[in-house]
Order: structure tokens, then sequence, then C-alpha cells
């Protein structure tokens, strides 16, 4: 997994490709609601610009427009935002590709230029050769640091390194630090907390770093399924018929292997999800017609007696409903013990960064990842295209 980065070469007068990630969330006006994604890759332009390149070029993707130009899909909103926070001009071109592409660049005055909306053209989509030569031919090097893409073999992650050289910027290099390095040989007591509405979006993970682990420790939706699996009655909670079987080998493997499954002892009840719904809390056995939405407090208790000792924590999926605040306490809580505790805390990207952003507990823990699927698919050992294509140290 040692892959060179930005910071293993010679940038000086070098013009600078770099794939970043701003598939920001915006609200009906096109305002731009959490700006998280484009903070993360100002490192990474701040070195490159002042390693003395001559150019930074940004390209990204953001929404779903399928191949098609689709004005609320555009990235110029983003530019506006990046020039904020950079403090400099950045100049936006309102294409990818071709000969007026490549002309703006080389005559522009700024030194950042945001490249528009790759996903404008569906060649982005199916690593198309001569797309990707088109994007490798306007810069010296390449530079991926968008982690939440680089499962994707795309042009823009991964077609683009076959033609100029290819390095890592520093959110890639933190993440393979952390999701790769730190798990391959990770401090002991390592535990797992996992949570989520699905056993099946987790399979992976637990067959990967169950030998590796000492505990896993199993909240949110995913949990009945695996209570279920027990025997214990769920009421009308989240469960996975087709999962049973495979939850009952997992609890069976776990046994065999001396590894320890923490399951709800407690849970917060309600009769429909919504915020102002009655809730109650009742053991781990749920009545007819109740519905879990979050751990409760013996639960919360077992967990922290548990993670008190652990030196690496890996953590993927809340533990309740939290966008309902109603139900985050379990997330919330757990959330809060983890951030005091002396061990290295890894969060899963997805809902589990949202939770922290949300908790404003982002600064507390060592590492929250900036991919959903992709540090979904790392944690599950898997090869990711846009990270293999880059080139080795």
């Amino acid at each position: 997994m040692a892959k060179m980065t930005i910071k293993d070469i010679d940038l000086s007068g070098k013009v600078v490709l770099v794939r970043a990630d701003f598939n920001v969330p915006q609200d009906a006006s096109l305002n731009i609601t959490d700006d998280t994604r484009i903070r993360a890759t100002l490192p990474t332009i701040k070195y490159i610009l002042g390693d003395g390149s001559k150019k930074v070029i940004l390209m990204s993707h953001l929404g779903r427009p399928d191949g098609k130009v689709v004005e609320k899909y555009s990235l110029k909103p983003v530019a506006a935002r990046l020039q904020e926070l950079l403090g400099q001009p950045v100049k936006f071109l309102n294409d990818c590709i071709g000969d007026n592409v490549k002309k703006e660049i080389e005559s522009a005055k700024e030194k950042i230029i945001l490249l528009e909306n790759l996903r404008f053209h569906p060649e982005e989509e199916t690593n198309d050769p001569v797309f990707a030569k088109q994007l490798a031919s306007l810069a010296d090097i390449y530079v991926n640091d968008a982690f939440g893409t680089a499962h994707r073999a795309h042009a823009s992650t991964e077609g683009v390194a076959h033609y100029i050289m290819a390095v890592a910027g520093l959110l890639i290099d933190k993440e393979i630090q952390y999701l790769g390095n730190t798990l391959k040989n990770p401090l002991k007591p390592f535990m797992m907390i996992l949570g989520g509405a699905k056993v099946s979006d987790k399979i992976g993970i637990i067959e990967n770093l169950l030998p590796k682990c000492d505990a896993i420790l199993i909240g949110g939706g995913m949990a009945y399924t695996f209570l279920k699996a027990q025997g214990k009655a769920i009421g009308n909670s989240k469960l996975e018929k087709d999962k049973l079987d495979l939850a009952k080998s997992i609890l069976e493997k776990a046994k065999l292997s001396k590894k320890t499954i923490l399951l709800p002892v407690d849970n917060l009840v309600v009769t429909n999800i919504s915020a102002d719904a009655r809730a109650e809390f009742v053991g781990e056995n749920i009545p007819e017609g109740k519905i879990a939405v979050d751990i409760g407090p013996e639960t919360i208790s077992m967990f922290e007696n548990k993670l008190r000792t652990a030196k690496t924590i890996v953590w993927n999926g809340p533990l309740g409903i939290f966008e309902i605040d109603a139900f985050s306490k379990g997330t919330e809580q757990i959330a809060q013990f983890i951030s005091h505790l002396n061990a290295t805390t890894i969060i899963g990207g997805g809902d589990t960064a949202a939770a922290m952003t949300k908790l404003k507990l982002e600064n507390k823990m060592n590492h929250i990842s900036t991919g959903g699927g992709a540090s979904l698919e790392f944690l599950e050992g898997k090869s990711l295209p846009g990270i293999a294509a880059l080139s080795d140290k």
C-alpha cells in the first residue's frame, strides 16, 4: 500500500491536475450547505502551490447528471466557495476537455483553475481511454485526492493515471495510513463498533476484520437480525430474513475464535418512526408492534465498559436513527465516550462521519474517512482502483 505522494516529487514549474471530491450538498437555491469536502482538499492545494507549481487544475463530479449538462449540477458554486476559503482567485471553466479548455488554462493569470463537472460527459463513468487521455493532456502530473470516488474505476480516478505520473494527495495518503496501515497491524485491544440499517452492508468488514479484532459491538438496524438469529423477539424492528443464517454463522465463528460480539440488551422503541413518536425503553426482547430506534442506557453502559480498554477503535454505522434527535442518544454518548479515550479512533465515512460532524466531534477523532462506499470497501480489504492506479514508492 506504499504509494507515492505529492511529498515524494518535485512540483516546481509543473502544471498539476488534481482529482478532488467536491460532491457537496446544496439547497434548492444551490447554496452549499456543507463544505467539509472542499475544506478537506485545501491542504493538498496549498501544498502544491507552496511547492512552486505553475498551475493547479482541479476536477470533480457533482451529483448524477448521467452524462448530460444539467445546470443544477454545475461546479460554479464550488469555485466561488473555494475562492473564499483559499483567499485567492479561482478561474472556473465551463467544460473539462477540448481545445478551448487548453487555451484558457494556458492563458489564465490565475494559478487555480476548476473544471466543469466531469460527469457532464458520459465517458467519465465508462472510463473511456480517449476521454482519460484528454484530461491527462492538460497537465504534467496527476494527483488523486478524492477518496470518496477511489472505489470507482472512472476516467478521472483510474484512467488518467495510465498517461501521466500519478501520485496521492495528502487526503488520500491519510486514508491509506489509517484505513490501510493501522488496520494491517492494529494496536490491541482492537474493537469495532458497527451500526447502520443492514447486516448485508457490513458482511465484508466483519469477515475481513473479525480475525484481527478482539470485540465487535453491534447496534443500529443491523443488530436486530443478529438478535433474531439468537431467538430473541424483535417486534417490527429492522430484519433481513435472508441474512439470518449468515448472522448465526458469524456469531458461531466469533464464539469458536473466542471473539466477543456484544448486542443490545435494552432498546428504545416506538410504534411508528417519527420525531414526535412516544418512545419507551424495553429489554432485549422487543414487544409485538414495536420498532427499535436506538440502543438503551444498559447497552450504552455495557459498550462503554468494553471500549474502556481499547487501543484501536473502528466505527462504521450509527447506533440508532441519529437523524432524529430523540433517537440519537446511543450514537452521541458512545461518540463522546470514545473521544476521551487513549485509543486510535477511526470513523468510517458516510452516516458515521455525518454523525460526528453533527455532534461537533470531528476534531476529537484520529481519523474520519471522507469516503462512504470507498471506506466500506477499504475496510473489507478490497483493492480500490483509484489507489491501485497510483505510482508505488
